[in-house]
C-alpha cells in the first residue's frame, strides 16, 4: 500500500493498513498519450508458514490486472521466499505470459538490517523472466515512479496491438472498492483515454 501510494501521490505514508484491497486511480502520460490507471493494493494476501494463501479474493485481483506488480521487503526473507509463489500463481492465471510482471526490492534504504542481498533479488527476478528494481519507498519517489511508469508503457504498447474484443474483455470485471464512487466520478473525465489494471504484491 505505502509503494502505490507514493507512486500516486509523491507521498510517503508510513503506517497503513497491509492488504486493505483499495483501489486507485491516477492519469499518467506515456508517449505523449493519456493513460487512466487503475492500482489495486492486493487484497487478503495471508501467509500459512512458508506458503500463500492465494484465496478466491486474491484470485479475482490477478486476474482483473493487466500488470501485476510484486514487491518484497529486504530485510524481511520471508518475503523473499514467497515471490516465486506469486509469481506461479500470476502464470497460472495468465498463462502465456500475457501479464507483464515486475519484481520490486523496497527498503532499500535499510541494508544495516538487510536479510535479503540485492543482487539475490537481481537474480530471481531474472531467472522468472521479469524486469527488477530496488526501490526505496520512504526516500526516493524517482525510483518508485519510474517501475510504474515503465510497467504503464508496456500495458500501453500491448493495448495497441491487441484486438478490440481482447481490449474490452479486459475492462472487466472491476474490483469493488470503497473508493468507487470517487473513481466514477474521475472516468468520467477520462472516457476518451485507455485503461490499464495493475494489481500490487504484498511488501
Amino acid at each position: 500500500a505505502a509503494l502505490v501510494v507514493r507512486f500516486l501521490t509523491k507521498r510517503f505514508i508510513g503506517d497503513y493498513e497491509r492488504n486493505a484491497g483499495n483501489l486507485y486511480s491516477r492519469q499518467i502520460q506515456i508517449d505523449g498519450e493519456m493513460l487512466a490507471i487503475q492500482v489495486q493494493d492486493t487484497p487478503g494476501v495471508q501467509i500459512h508458514e512458508h506458503n500463500l494463501d492465494c484465496n478466491e479474493q486474491l484470485n479475482r485481483c490477478i486476474r482483473w490486472a493487466d500488470a501485476v506488480v510484486i514487491v518484497f521487503s529486504i530485510t524481511d526473507y520471508k518475503s523473499y521466499e514467497l515471490l516465486s509463489h506469486l509469481h506461479q500463481q500470476v502464470r497460472q492465471l495468465h498463462p502465456g505470459n500475457r501479464v507483464p510482471v515486475v519484481v520490486v526490492a523496497n527498503k532499500a534504504d535499510l541494508l544495516h538490517i538487510k536479510e535479503v542481498e540485492p543482487q539475490h533479488g537481481l537474480q530471481l527476478a531474472n531467472m522468472l523472466g521479469c524486469t527488477f528494481y530496488e526501490v526505496s519507498v520512504s526516500e526516493n519517489y524517482n525510483d518508485v515512479f519510474n517501475a510504474f511508469h515503465v510497467l504503464c508503457k508496456e500495458v500501453s504498447k500491448q493495448q495497441i496491438t491487441s484486438t478490440p474484443e481482447k481490449r474490452r474483455t479486459s475492462l472487466i470485471p472491476r474490483p469493488k472498492s470503497p473508493n468507487m464512487q470517487d473513481l466514477k466520478r474521475r472516468f468520467k473525465q477520462a472516457l476518451s483515454a485507455k485503461k490499464a489494471k495493475l494489481s500490487g504484491g504484498f511488501s
